[in-house]
């Protein structure tokens, strides 16, 4: 018998694509900036395409953005597709363009390589899935964070120099005024018309007449295209007016987040008197703003009552936010649907204030209502159906707490009770004569 072996080929094997995608970021939204960040997503573009295996996914980039994951709009797309399943690779130049905090890039990273998604730093040439790439990962990027802290504390360092000197740093140009070598400079015909708007207000004109004023008149405001009362507002409040500067009014509270804050004696001010040419004088200023303070303090008696709750009420029907109401019998708060749009879009009640009090009072084991320990203790309460108000305490823990209605003549005062009598007896009066 002979033996007859017959040849089966081998299926070749076709190389699997890798879907591949790029990520960029540039921290700054200055020109040259914005031109390297198209250069990065052209270069990309034409890297991926140029594999053969490589399907090409997209670029995403974040302009002038923070480090910080949660603020990079395209950094959160990027994840969204990763974690769809849309992505197998991430190409990016380096480690402090994907985070510039370690405690992030490790928790992003772990979390696309238990997505068998590797990531690519160019400039350190590491895969995130292989062997040594996490451990290698988690010394660069310590160092790259504390790169980080360095340059933000030598800027820190440059900012208060230049402050000490009496220079502007990252100051912007002002109706009236042009920032030129960090100094003002007056542009004459733009502070004739800062001069018209405290002339206007000290003869007690309005900020919004003020705008229909200069709008009337074909005044052009400084960014936009007509007056409104804010822009009016930052005028009359800007301190650079008088020829005086305060510097440092704000800061960045750390290298990562690069939030900016309002200096409240965190940092040393610097106060430049005769820093520049002065479109108005001290006393001018003064004036307009124990006016502004005299205005404010009437308007502010009457929006206590507003702001009380403001935040802290919920709907637990449609999730919209309950406003304030003045009613003739009483105030209330009642739900933005129902107010904006009726019943039809939320049926909702509205509640008494007084019965919101008498229910945080009861909560808070209180007699008088007390804004400050309210607010330490509770974070929102939901209007439930059924007269039901669910407290909903900063501890974590949840109270619901029940009001009653109560007729609408208790809340009547005598002169109110009068007014009805009157009513009534003329109505009466009118019945039997017909």
């Amino acid at each position: 018998m002979n033996m007859i072996i017959t040849k089966i080929e081998a299926i070749p094997i076709i190389p699997k694509r890798i879907r591949v995608a790029a990520y960029a970021r540039v921290s700054s939204g200055k020109e040259a900036m914005l031109n390297s960040l198209a250069t990065q997503v052209s270069y990309y573009k034409k890297l991926i395409q140029s594999k053969h295996n490589w399907d090409f996914v997209g670029v995403y980039a974040d302009k002038a953005i923070t480090g910080t994951k949660d603020l990079r709009d395209e950094f959160q797309a990027l994840l969204k597709d990763a974690r769809a399943g849309k992505i197998d690779m991430i190409i990016t130049k380096s480690i402090s363009r994907f985070a510039r905090n370690t405690v992030t890039l490790l928790e992003v990273v772990r979390e696309l390589k238990d997505l068998n998604v590797d990531v690519y730093f160019e400039e350190q040439n590491i895969h995130t899935n292989s062997g040594e790439g996490e451990m290698i990962l988690t010394f660069l990027a310590t160092f790259a964070q504390e790169e980080s802290r360095s340059v933000s504390e030598n800027m820190k360092w440059r900012i208060s120099k230049d402050f000490k000197a009496g220079l502007i740093w990252g100051g912007n140009s002002s109706l009236g005024y042009t920032l030129k070598d960090k100094k003002l400079y007056v542009v004459e015909d733009e502070a004739e018309t800062v001069r018209l708007i405290y002339k206007l207000y000290l003869e007690g004109n309005a900020d919004e007449h003020i705008c229909d004023i200069l709008n009337y008149q074909g005044i052009k405001p400084y960014k936009t295209k007509k007056w409104n009362r804010s822009s009016v507002i930052k005028i009359l409040t800007n301190y650079n007016y008088t020829g005086d500067l305060i510097l440092q009014k704000t800061y960045r509270d750390n290298h990562l987040s690069k939030t900016m804050c309002i200096n409240n004696g965190e940092y040393n001010k610097y106060l430049v008197s005769n820093a520049h040419e002065a479109i108005i004088s001290k006393e001018i200023f003064d004036d307009a703003q124990k006016m502004r303070r005299l205005k404010t303090k009437d308007i502010n008696l009457d929006k206590t009552k507003k702001t009380l709750f403001k935040g802290y009420i919920k709907c637990g029907k449609c999730g919209r936010a309950y406003t304030y109401k003045k009613t003739p019998y009483n105030v209330v708060w009642m739900c933005s649907t129902l107010r904006t749009k009726g019943k039809c879009a939320c049926d909702a009640k509205q509640v008494p204030e007084s019965k919101i009090i008498e229910a945080s009072n009861k909560l808070l084991n209180l007699e008088t209502f007390d804004l400050k320990r309210f607010e330490e203790e509770v974070k929102q309460i939901v209007v439930l159906p059924n007269n039901k108000l669910l407290f909903q305490i900063v501890s974590g823990k949840e109270q619901i707490l029940e009001w009653q209605y109560e007729p609408r003549s208790n809340s009547w005062t005598k002169e109110m009770k009068d007014e009805a009598r009157v009513h009534y007896l003329k109505r009466g009066k009118g019945g039997n004569s017909k």
